[in-house]
């Protein structure tokens, strides 16, 4: 729901893995809600859905793959739905590890894998009241 990315949580999160004490380097990624779409109009606001039980394990899913490459100690993602505004938080992602070479590039698995995998719809509504569902970076009329 709206409000539910909180990147400071999820450092907190990562803090309690019993592991923590291996963890020389903490990367995160916070998506925001842009002004304008992919082809430069002005966005009002974006509409998020999402299969709720299944997003969860999509998620967890993603994380818990990612844990298991070396030097990565902990991968935390949370995803807002619902309707967000203008530079409302859409998505963080927390990643730990023992070093920045082993955290940047499990960070951006984790946000592609993210958008790629997770069953989240996001509808894109325009200032001037058209509006079409994105996916995969590519707009589609609905």
């Amino acid at each position: 729901m709206k409000g539910e990315v909180d990147l400071q949580e999820l450092i907190r999160q990562v803090k309690l893995n019993q592991r923590f004490r291996e963890v020389g380097a903490i990367a995160a990624f916070l998506g925001v809600v842009r002004s304008t779409s992919a082809t430069g109009e002005a966005v009002d606001h974006l509409e998020l859905e999402a299969h709720e039980d299944k997003t969860e394990d999509d998620l967890a899913k993603i994380s818990n793959e990612i844990k298991e490459s070396p030097g990565v100690v902990e991968v935390v993602i949370q995803h807002a739905v619902g309707v967000l505004e203008k530079g409302d938080p859409i998505m963080a992602v927390v990643v730990a590890g023992k070093s920045r070479t082993d955290v940047f590039p499990a960070l951006i698995d984790a946000v592609e894998r993210a958008k790629r995998e997770a069953r989240i719809w996001k509808k894109e509504v325009l200032s001037s009241g058209q509006s079409y569902w994105v996916s995969n970076e590519r707009a589609v009329e609905k």
